[in-house]
């Protein structure tokens, strides 16, 4: 018969149903959704025969948890192990005082889409390993599911910003928003979810014309092609100048405010050059400016710039008429990089 499928790779509305009233889809789901059942003899509403078929036939929970980094007060960042062995990451952010309040439990929560990346961003974890798959999309949902079960809370925002490309696995991407969205699954509304993407203009304007009201992240970190060119690989096949026509076309289709996400790496892009070439592209999109300053990676030699230094690249930005903030990053105790609890782990192995 084979090794038994992800039942959340299937979920979604063309689903087959077994044999049996369609009112057991119903159930099912909440099962899954609300009640967040550990195994299908748990789903004791569904007929027997029903609950053997699904034993036989499906995986119910498809990560298994290695580690958890953090504090529940704090980011936490988790590791999954799937069932091939492969190990990807998502964590788990808490709102900011600054935005919601000092009492607020609203959290945002960032997803891997692939294990690895084949996009080989100089500064970043996630693709020093090399890309091996895209995760489906029940690995993709059930992160959501398995962080609130076990964090025992729920997550409001959702990033697509984890280890690998979004874009890169459109399909599957595609298929885990249908689940995440509806009402019959999780529930999460397309305005609190961002999709970030290193720059596949291509992708974007296939994403402009999908129906839902998403919010979008470009990961740009250069602001010119020659720098662009020395640390995002993806900027030979797709320069800035496409780049910024496909949000310009992202925009004017969907009325959507962008982010441009710029991490500053000392003597790197880091330059006032770059912060009046920036402003000029947010200005040119009508998009908000996000300033991260880098975060430490083991094994690669890029470090953050001084503070003064970041704080006078905000101003040059917002001195030349673009909205710009900095994001003093969480989780630097934990690993912060996308990917790098994950690299710990395959180099233990």
């Amino acid at each position: 018969m084979g090794s038994p499928r992800i039942l959340l790779d299937e979920l979604h509305t063309e689903w087959q149903l077994p044999e049996g009233p369609a009112y057991r889809r119903e159930q099912l789901c909440q099962w899954i959704f609300a009640k967040r059942a550990g195994s299908f003899d748990e789903m004791l509403n569904l007929p027997k025969n029903w609950r053997d078929l699904l034993q036989e036939s499906y995986v119910l929970r498809p990560l298994e948890s290695v580690t958890i980094q953090g504090s529940k007060d704090s980011t936490q960042k988790f590791l999954w192990k799937l069932r091939q062995g492969d190990y990807i990451e998502s964590v788990l952010i808490p709102a900011s005082p600054a935005l919601y309040g000092e009492k607020s439990d609203r959290r945002t929560l960032c997803l891997s889409t692939q294990v690895g990346c084949a996009y080989g961003c100089k500064f970043c974890a996630s693709g020093l390993e090399g890309f091996k798959r895209n995760l489906s999309p029940g690995e993709i949902v059930s992160q959501i599911i398995e962080v609130e079960r076990m964090a025992g809370a729920k997550v409001h925002n959702l990033v697509f910003m984890g280890m690998g490309e979004p874009l890169a696995n459109f399909s599957h991407l595609m298929k885990s928003l249908e689940i995440i969205n509806a009402d019959w699954g999780l529930g999460i509304g397309a305005r609190h979810i961002t999709i970030s993407t290193s720059g596949l203009a291509p992708q974007i304007l296939e994403l402009a014309r999908q129906p839902r009201q998403l919010q979008l992240a470009i990961s740009l970190h250069g602001a010119s092609n020659e720098v662009r060119n020395k640390i995002m690989p993806v900027n030979k096949k797709y320069p800035v100048e496409k780049l910024i026509e496909a949000c310009e076309a992202y925009v004017r289709k969907k009325q959507r405010l962008i982010t441009l996400e710029y991490i500053l790496i000392k003597d790197v892009n880091d330059g006032m050059d770059q912060a009046a070439l920036l402003a000029g592209h947010a200005k040119r999109i009508g998009a908000k400016v996000n300033l991260i300053p880098y975060n430490k990676v083991d094994g690669l030699t890029w470090s953050r710039p001084e503070e003064r230094v970041v704080d006078a690249f905000a101003e040059e930005v917002q001195h030349r008429g673009a909205s710009a903030t900095v994001r003093r990053e969480k989780g630097h105790d934990i690993d912060a990089a996308c990917g790098q609890l994950r690299l710990k782990k395959l180099h233990e192995s």
